[in-house]
């Protein structure tokens, strides 16, 4: 597993793609710094990482998008089954790989408060907290663009895929304050979900009528529940938007909160990502 790692490691630096990752997320970060902290000479490290997370919309698909389906598109993923290691320590040492390009960048960024610190107080410890909710943020959609690069062969469709999915966490928040609390409102969205969990389930198993049918179910429990109850959808779809809501954690974070149950929720999504990872990979590996 170790040696995987550091061959993963080194290859986003035998390409462009660490470098355009590490040098988008630090030019923006040096932007924001010079816009509120030099130039408004504001002493909070922690609004410029608040201004800065929309940047993994765009950063992750682009760290995450070769990751597997780059293996699929050119039939390397075939010796990946072959060799005397599970599957499951070949895409721990992915991510990890993955996780430690993203890590320079957050090293790099523990500077910036220390560099304040000529200029006047900061509160460093604050500072520091806001970077790691950042890095724990980070991780986690890492995790989940790692998901989504195992669903298909394509670069520019998983890139695509990523992109989506990331931008509707982002705008989670804002959604869940627009939309109705109605039950009808909750049993639409809730069959959304269903209807975007049916098409993963087509990804990873390329079997139509089993996407098919586990969306069948679960639209029919959904119902089920509804008519037989329908005030218990009464703002459950809103409670889901905002427990999902992956961008809005980070939040207690910036206001100098070091937020333990974010941290565990961070950790969590990190496991089930990469565990359905596995998943996918191994489904592909029997089919």
């Amino acid at each position: 597993m170790g040696a995987f790692y550091k061959k993963e490691f080194k290859s986003y630096f035998t390409n462009m793609t660490g470098y355009i990752f590490l040098g988008f997320l630090l030019l923006m970060t040096g932007i924001f710094y010079t816009a509120i902290n030099l130039k408004q000479t504001h002493p909070q490290f922690e609004y410029v990482i608040s201004n800065i997370s929309f940047v993994f919309l765009l950063t992750v698909p682009i760290l995450t998008m070769r990751s597997i389906a780059e293996e699929k598109h050119l039939k390397t993923d075939q010796l990946l089954y072959s060799l005397p290691v599970p599957v499951s320590k070949i895409i721990i040492a992915k991510y990890l790989a993955m996780v430690s390009v993203f890590l320079i960048s957050v090293v790099i960024m523990m500077l910036y408060p220390l560099i304040l610190l000529f200029f006047g107080k900061v509160n460093v410890v604050s500072s520091y907290g806001a970077i790691a909710g950042f890095a724990f943020l980070g991780a986690a959609l890492i995790a989940i663009g790692l998901f989504m690069s195992s669903l298909t062969e394509s670069q520019l469709i998983s890139a695509v895929i990523s992109f989506g999915t990331l931008l509707v966490m982002y705008l989670m928040g804002a959604l869940s304050s627009i939309i109705p609390t109605t039950a009808l409102a909750s049993v639409i969205g809730f069959s959304v979900v269903l209807l975007g969990l049916g098409v993963i389930v087509y990804f990873m198993t390329k079997d139509f009528p089993v996407a098919f049918i586990c969306f069948g179910v679960g639209e029919f429990i959904l119902l089920l529940v509804y008519f037989i109850n329908g005030a218990v959808f009464e703002g459950l779809f809103v409670s889901f938007l905002k427990f999902f809501s992956v961008f809005d954690r980070l939040e207690n974070f910036i206001y100098g909160i070091f937020d333990l149950g974010a941290v565990v929720y961070y950790l969590s999504l990190i496991c089930v990502f990469v565990f359905l990872t596995v998943q996918s990979v191994e489904k592909k590996r029997w089919s």
